[in-house]
């Protein structure tokens, strides 16, 4: 459940779009990993939650850049553009998430390979801090999430949405009264319930996908396992998801897709990195102990080379925006630098 005390508000601003699909496909961009393509001014659209795929989609969404305006945070970025607070952090680091200066750009990483995993009801993946629902009309929708703190990891494997309940009461779990005595026993439905308006049931255990009076949490490692999302985001996905819905829930710090002949790769902060990057301390930067192996594996059989020094820098800066890795074998690695 949410206890830390976070808050912030919303605003609108304009986007420079720099490079990624709108909507789900396949294509790559043309450029070579970090090279951008021209910049274009326009004003922003609300960010799309769903997302039509094709069985060979790798990946939906768009990386994007917004100008920071007077009096922003990157807390209510992230909300305004459905990201997750790490998410945007681990994106732009050495950025001051409370007073970002004005005029300065801030990378949106709305970018997303999918779970390779077999779509079909609710994925989520806790290092990502997002949950995907692949609806069973061929549609994608894609929410960040807060998740359990150290110590308080939500089980992996496979369950199923058992229980849904609107404008739930919250019965503090004895775990948590221990640690917090001055809690009641009981939240009733309202502001003050950290369940937020709706809240659905994950298997037969106590663990809950539900909302948050805390919505700034989302995003972080702020719970005792449950999954939290946004108000909004809770209430269109509470609608939609049906008792009997299968809930797969990975923790994968290391994500390879390809997209258009290319293999991209994209790498997420671990739980200790996050937990620094939340509260503005020094993150460490070690590679994940199965990146080569991971990528060499989905490389296998390709007519491709792997450059290797893409490969590292994505694993050491984590900022879970995919990254291509690939290049056609035979071809001058060296020209394109």
């Amino acid at each position: 459940m949410p206890l830390s005390p976070l808050y912030g508000s919303s605003l609108v601003a304009m986007v420079l779009v720099l490079a990624g699909c709108a909507t789900g496909g396949d294509q790559a961009p043309s450029e070579f990993s970090r090279s951008s393509p021209s910049i274009t001014v326009r004003e922003p659209d609300p960010v799309p939650a769903a997302y039509r795929i094709a069985v060979q989609d790798r990946v939906i969404g768009s990386t994007e850049t917004y100008v920071v305006r007077e009096k922003d945070t990157l807390l209510d970025i992230a909300r305004d553009y459905d990201l997750g607070y790490t998410q945007l952090v681990a994106a732009n680091r050495g950025l001051d998430p409370w007073a970002p200066p004005p005029g300065q750009p801030v990378t949106l990483p709305g970018r997303y390979l999918l779970p390779d995993v077999p779509r079909k009801g609710i994925v989520i993946n806790l290092v990502q801090h997002r949950l995907f629902y692949f609806r069973p009309d061929g549609v994608v929708e894609t929410y960040p999430i807060g998740v359990g703190v150290q110590g308080h990891a939500t089980p992996l494997g496979v369950t199923q949405i058992t229980r849904k309940e609107a404008h739930p009461v919250w019965h503090v779990p004895i775990s948590i009264l221990a640690e917090h005595p001055d809690l009641a026993a009981t939240v009733p439905a309202g502001p003050d319930n950290p369940l937020g308006d709706y809240a659905m049931q994950m298997g037969g255990s106590s663990f809950l996908i539900h909302g948050t009076n805390k919505p700034y949490g989302v995003g972080r490692n702020v719970s005792h396992g449950c999954i939290h999302l946004y108000p909004e985001d809770i209430e269109k996905l509470f609608k939609e998801v049906k008792v009997g819905t299968p809930v797969r829930i990975l923790d994968q710090e290391v994500m390879t897709g390809w997209i258009g002949g290319d293999l991209y790769v994209a790498v997420f902060p671990n739980k200790d990195q996050a937990e620094a990057l939340d509260t503005d301390m020094p993150a460490t930067n070690e590679l994940p102990s199965h990146l080569r192996d991971q990528v060499a594996k989905a490389a296998a059989g390709r007519k491709v080379s792997i450059n290797w020094r893409e490969v590292e820098a994505a694993g050491r800066e984590r900022t879970g925006i995919p990254v291509r890795v690939s290049y056609p074998a035979g071809e001058d690695l060296a020209a394109k630098f």
